[in-house]
């Protein structure tokens, strides 16, 4: 935990981040709301005799009365063509008493909104925008895709329209592409031929455009590794965490003797994998690993050939 405490001088308070105890160096500090002090748990120091609550004066014991209480809307978000900080219209035909409404000022409410509404959107641009929102907010469900990956993506479509690099190419192909852009980006294990089966284009497409993208955004990104891809291999195949571990180490020793260049990041992640499963008495077959992979037999028989005699492992197939 950490706080401000303001130190006193001659000229002005000085506010100071306090994240542990000056008296015993422990970092266990806790409020005291009864008497409005900060103290340390370890030796009763009182750090702060004047501190500031900074939440709310209101309580809520569940998140219906959290919701009702709360007078502040909803953080900034890139996944809205406004980032949010538009205003709405509520919904609940109520006035300010709680009292429902008569039927002449529902049917004015109700005109209020649809305008509101419209005049959201101010043209073209941002109409077009929304679509493209919309269509990285379904694939990345589609995917299973995390809110920061959605968030980033969107940023990423934003970078592209202020550089007017969408005019003249498919909504949804673009949508594709910064999708794909973000997972590589954060590291996300997702290859061209998992969005080429959630969506109309072929992975030559999409990589097409995302080559673009990046080349036009001037973004730096860095080869996807293999370690990337085994947790999601290894959770498919049902393995251990001790055959993920094993299978990392493999993996950087191999990147430490300059053994993965030139080579597709899931066959070698999928050669790995075969090797620690009979290491630690886990066996996949190669086909089990390679349709998970998305690879042929083939690559995988050939890849876990080379890692085994290039770094001197025993295999006992």
């Amino acid at each position: 935990m950490s706080t401000e405490t303001r130190s006193k001088g001659k000229d002005k308070p000085i506010i100071e981040r306090v994240t542990e105890c000056p008296e015993c160096g422990s970092s266990q500090l806790a409020q005291d709301y009864d008497r409005g002090e900060f103290i340390c748990e370890e030796c009763g120091l009182v750090i702060d005799d004047q501190y500031i609550d900074q939440g709310p004066e209101w309580r809520a014991f569940d998140m219906k009365q959290e919701e009702n209480r709360a007078r502040a809307g909803p953080a900034m978000t890139e996944m809205m063509h406004d980032r949010g900080l538009s205003t709405k219209i509520d919904d609940s035909n109520r006035d300010s008493q709680g009292r429902a409404l008569s039927n002449s000022k529902k049917s004015q409410m109700y005109r209020l909104r649809k305008w509101q509404r419209r005049s959201r959107v101010s043209g073209a641009r941002e109409s077009t925008l929304i679509s493209a929102l919309s269509e990285i907010k379904r694939l990345a469900s589609t995917m299973g895709l995390p809110n920061h990956v959605k968030e980033r993506s969107a940023s990423i479509y934003r970078k592209a329209v202020e550089k007017n690099l969408i005019r003249g190419r498919s909504v949804k192909i673009v949508a594709t592409a910064v999708l794909y852009t973000a997972c590589r980006e954060l590291d996300l294990p997702r290859t061209l031929d998992e969005f080429a089966e959630v969506t109309e284009f072929d992975r030559k497409e999409i990589g097409r455009t995302y080559r673009f993208l990046k080349w036009e955004l001037n973004m730096k990104l860095e080869p996807t590794k293999p370690q990337n891809y085994l947790q999601k291999f290894c959770n498919e195949l049902k393995l251990g965490g001790e055959v993920k571990k094993l299978a990392e180490q493999i993996l950087n020793r191999a990147e430490e003797e300059e053994l993965l260049s030139g080579k597709g990041p899931t066959g070698l992640a999928a050669a790995a994998i075969y090797i620690a499963g009979i290491k630690v008495d886990e066996r996949r077959t190669q086909i089990e690993i390679a349709d998970v992979a998305d690879v042929t037999e083939v690559t995988v028989r050939n890849r876990y050939k080379e890692l085994a005699d290039e770094l001197d492992l025993t295999v006992d197939v």
